[in-house]
């Protein structure tokens, strides 16, 4: 039964992604779509911004820190060639996405340093945004001490998410770790009542309620459960929530620097986390991951070539699925979006459980197919709140 039910979830991630990649391009809806790439003026789009939107990725937190988006007429025309880029754009959003996981976790199972293999991971980000800015191939953000102070909380938020992630990532299963993470929006939920006294239709909070049972039965029937995991997941959600939430209470009207639309936001933040990482991951694993290596390659297990090239390119598809999602998104109506980020998460859980062939009980795979379910009426019901 429960090899019939990963290839419902299967067939269930192929179909969605198309059926939702097809109504995307349908002439018609270009009213609704935004574009990411360009400059954004901050301050007038500020004011805009939706109060409590669901912040599941690091593109998100960029996306709704600057601002959202730019409303710009759509290019006329696209047709095939429109729909093949975005389909390419998703395609390879979902192969890094996978890539990442995959490197990562890998990453950790030989070497149990994940404030290390974190650190390693977000400095990498700055080898490909450092040589855009000093070679002019994008403009380089321009910030005062001033902004860097208002952006400082943010980056510590931002720091949480993604080393909550990875320590999940190695206390568990890759697919129980984002079993947990589908259950942000709760939080989110939590945060903007508490620190913003936003108050949401009650169809929304609706929404949260299969979120929770879900994650909950796939936490009491995961076979690969344990506190660590589950704890670390959650802690990457409450900082992915007060990320958003501090962006909103700080950045909300203000001016930040000059050039700092969403793809820079987020280097920025990426620069600025790996300052914060440094010293904390010294200071908590010292060199400790360094003499694990030699250990590993004296042994023959493994070479030098093969660990750095494990390493580099967990941090490559980290940032590159990051930078993909902003060509991805900034082409596509907030319901796609929706549907595309709740399938991702599909794709990756079942990615993951085929390459690492981690066994799943029924009760985990029901579980987590009630979670990501609600997850995706949760984005469909906050976007109906917004029209």
């Amino acid at each position: 039964m429960v090899s019939t039910m990963k290839k419902a979830l299967v067939t269930l991630a192929v179909a969605a992604t198309i059926s939702s990649s097809a109504s995307a391009f349908v002439p018609g809806t270009s009213s609704a779509v935004k574009s990411f790439t360009g400059s954004v003026n901050t301050k007038n789009s500020l004011k805009h911004m939706p109060v409590a939107s669901s912040l599941n990725s690091s593109t998100d937190l960029a996306l709704s820190a600057s601002g959202g988006a730019a409303e710009v007429e759509e290019p006329k025309g696209g047709g095939l060639a429109e729909t093949l880029q975005v389909g390419t754009y998703f395609a390879l959003w979902y192969l890094f996405n996978i890539g990442y996981n995959i490197y990562n976790k890998k990453a950790l199972n030989i070497l149990a340093f994940p404030w290390t293999i974190a650190t390693i991971q977000m400095a990498t980000g700055i080898a490909y945004f450092a040589p855009l800015w000093l070679l002019g191939l994008r403009k380089a953000p321009k910030l005062s001490g001033s902004d860097l102070k208002t952006l400082f909380p943010i980056a510590l938020c931002h720091t949480g998410v993604h080393v909550g992630a990875v320590i999940a990532l190695g206390a568990g299963a890759v697919s129980f770790a984002h079993i947990v993470k589908a259950s942000e929006p709760v939080v989110t939920c939590a945060l903007n009542a508490l620190l913003l006294g936003q108050i949401l239709p009650l169809p929304v909070y609706a929404t949260l309620l299969p979120i929770i049972g879900g994650v909950a039965i796939a936490s009491m029937k995961e076979l690969s459960f344990t506190v660590l995991a589950l704890a670390s997941a959650m802690l990457s959600n409450v900082s992915s929530a007060a990320r958003g939430v501090l962006s909103k209470k700080t950045m909300s009207g203000k001016q930040i620097g000059e050039n700092l639309d969403a793809q820079n936001l987020y280097a920025v933040l990426t620069a600025m986390s790996t300052a914060i990482l440094i010293p904390i991951a010294l200071a908590l694993e010292g060199t400790g991951l360094f003499s694990s290596v030699k250990s590993l390659v004296a042994a023959g297990d493994y070479t030098m070539k093969s660990i750095a090239s494990l390493l580099a390119l967990g941090g490559a598809t980290y940032y590159a699925y990051n930078e993909v999602a902003f060509l991805a998104l900034g082409k596509v109506n907030p319901v796609t979006h929706a549907v595309g980020n709740t399938i991702k998460r599909v794709v990756i859980i079942v990615a993951s459980v085929v390459a690492f062939k981690t066994p799943m009980s029924t009760g985990s795979i029901i579980g987590s197919s009630i979670a990501i379910a609600g997850t995706l009426l949760y984005s469909l019901a906050m976007n109906a709140t917004k029209k």
